[in-house]
């Protein structure tokens, strides 16, 4: 039987710090501690060398379950729809008026951090009702 691993999920993005602190606010995960010997994530990131400063951030679950979400600078755009996303889970167990009421709510909030919505995805025979959105940067996600 295969062993379960540790895995972390990687959003490239032109600004890491700003799209980290988004998701933070999404999931509410919290920005690690800065390096030893650094009072601040600032403090540490002056430390670096200029090409070096921003390029990167990281938040965590703080209760240790979720994966690590690092963020990454990369010279590119986003050109065209995001090919693994996340599903960002406000309605489980819900259903009809009541999830998506939910689910309104939540847009709501997300919207009021930066978020886009994009549309309502209405349930059918298989599936309940979600709402497509996108990040600060327009990474793709689904409030489900």
């Amino acid at each position: 039987m295969a062993s379960i691993r540790q895995f972390q999920v990687t959003f490239d993005c032109a600004e890491p710090e700003r799209v980290a602190r988004f998701w933070c606010e999404v999931l509410g995960y919290v920005v690690p501690p800065p390096p030893e010997g650094f009072a601040s994530w600032s403090d540490y990131d002056r430390s670096l060398a200029p090409e070096k400063q921003g390029a990167s951030f990281a938040c965590l679950d703080p209760s240790g379950v979720g994966p690590r979400l690092y963020f990454q600078r990369v010279p590119e755009g986003k050109v065209v729809k995001n090919r693994v996303h996340l599903d960002v889970r406000a309605g489980t167990g819900l259903v009809g008026a009541e999830r998506l009421a939910t689910l309104e709510a939540e847009c709501a909030r997300l919207v009021a951090l930066g978020a886009t919505r994009v549309r309502l995805l209405e349930a059918d025979e298989e599936y309940e009702s979600c709402i497509v959105m996108q990040d600060v940067e327009g990474n793709e996600f689904c409030l489900d």
